[in-house]
């Protein structure tokens, strides 16, 4: 227990993949260099995916995109409907973006989500993006009032859940992320051959993929209370 308590706080701290010799040197973080390379092998898959797109589809690598592109638009219009269709395209960037960190595991990286830092940067921009929806559709008059509804009573409560939002967001991937590492190192302390694999895939596909979903999915419901 005591090496598993030992790997946890090596796994919390923020480790430094290469320090940028300018201004006394820049470190950067191994969570954000793996954004870098998550960023890079998403582009190169957009290019390669979305090469000669014909107006008619005649080929399963077009319609396999369509498909996926155009289930999530709905997915998100469906609750956001036709006031935050706007905010969709940066919902479904996020989604992505989530996912791949998530699965990073499965080449032995690192998820950038373990690291505190980019979960609660990502709640950052969830947040902003709530709040700048709510203003939008309402006007800074109407987003200030709003805070009084449905009675003034309770509009500190209403101004602390604009605090709590995307505490609640960034502790919540975190949390998952970092207790789905916990859980791979005591199955590999209890049995540490061929059992842990199954939960390897588990954890860093499955869990994954559900998180990147919770954590969209919550801010596009937020950011629909904001806009009714």
């Amino acid at each position: 227990m005591d090496a598993l308590a030992e790997e946890l706080m090596q796994e919390m701290n923020v480790k430094t993949s290469f320090t940028i010799p300018l201004f006394g040197g820049i470190p950067i973080p191994e969570s954000v260099f793996i954004t870098w390379v998550i960023i890079a092998v998403i582009a190169v898959l957009c290019f390669v995916f979305t090469r000669n797109l014909q107006i008619v589809p005649n080929t399963k690598r077009q319609i396999i995109v369509e498909t996926a592109v155009e289930g999530m638009n709905n997915f998100f219009y469906g609750i956001l409907g036709e006031k935050g269709k706007a905010f969709i395209p940066l919902l479904e960037t996020m989604a992505v973006y989530i996912g791949f960190s998530n699965m990073a595991g499965l080449v032995g990286i690192t998820p950038p989500t373990k690291d505190l830092n980019v979960t609660a940067g990502l709640a950052i921009i969830s947040i902003i993006m709530i709040e700048y929806a709510g203003i939008k559709v309402k006007g800074a008059k109407g987003f200030i009032k709003s805070f009084a509804e449905p009675m003034p009573l309770i509009a500190p409560i209403n101004v602390l859940e604009v605090f709590i939002r995307p505490l609640s967001l960034c502790m919540r991937l975190f949390g998952n992320m970092l207790g789905g590492f916990v859980v791979m190192e005591l199955i590999k302390l209890i049995v540490p051959v061929i059992v842990p694999i199954p939960f390897s895939f588990y954890f860093d596909v499955f869990d994954g993929l559900i998180q990147a979903y919770v954590f969209v999915f919550l801010t596009s419901l937020f950011i629909k209370e904001s806009i009714e």
